[in-house]
């Protein structure tokens, strides 16, 4: 099980004053750097904001089963890239709380929970939701890009017994994904908006388990519709 109580990150900071933050989670074998310098290859600039700092932790090295329990960058181990296995809570869990430790960094630098936004792409994707459906109800709103949640996720269960308003989910998929078949994104779409979350999924055709450019420009709007800029709000006060 791994554990770290401070992640390594790369940060693109805000270009004025801080008043929401972004934290994006990378896929497996990956690092923040590593998808954050993905990101600027395809919009040809980074993801930054006036207002919203991006972060981009990156994952302790632990074993991996689907890599033969080859040390790798994960959030968490899974017995094997599919919808019909049991998920590794135990795993799950330990990464929950130390990505809660960075949530904690931001609230207690003034940030609070509901200028938050939580994503990620493919197994940083299935994290955020755990994260923020079991952990962190009041968040701004989550972004899954090419990313699933097992059939019988404890999220699916833990949310039955939830009666109140959910973050809306963001979600992103290519066509032509072999690695996360695009079904289970669509089936993972269908069962929170069962259990009362508000979800969004637009599927790109001829995309496999990549980052797009049209992908990115829409993820970046809706950043900008979750967590607007405060000047209104600014000046009310």
């Amino acid at each position: 099980m791994a554990s770290a109580s401070v992640l390594p990150r790369s940060v693109v900071s805000p270009i004025g004053k801080h008043t929401a933050s972004l934290i994006f989670l990378h896929g497996s074998g990956d690092t923040g750097a590593g998808i954050k310098s993905w990101i600027k290859l395809v919009l040809k600039q980074d993801l930054a904001f006036e207002h919203i700092k991006v972060i981009f932790p990156t994952a302790p090295a632990q074993p991996y089963t689907p890599m033969m329990s080859e040390m790798s960058h994960v959030w968490f181990d899974r017995y094997k890239i599919s919808m019909d296995c049991p998920e590794n809570l135990e795993s799950v869990d330990s990464m929950c709380q130390t990505l809660t430790n960075l949530i904690d960094e931001e609230t207690k630098s003034g940030i609070p929970k509901n200028r938050i936004l939580l994503g990620g792409f493919s197994m940083g994707g299935a994290m955020a939701m755990h994260l923020a459906y079991r952990c962190h109800r009041d968040v701004a709103g989550v972004f899954a890009l090419s990313s699933f949640l097992n059939k019988d996720s404890i999220v699916y269960k833990e949310l039955k017994e939830v009666k109140y308003t959910l973050p809306e989910l963001f979600q992103c998929q290519g066509d032509a994904d072999t690695l996360v078949l695009p079904k289970w994104g669509e089936e993972t779409s269908k069962v929170l908006k069962s259990l009362g979350v508000t979800t969004t999924f637009h599927g790109f055709p001829d995309m496999y388990h990549e980052l797009s450019l049209a992908e990115l420009q829409k993820l970046r709007a809706w950043i900008l519709k979750k967590l607007p800029m405060e000047t209104a709000l600014t000046q009310e006060r």
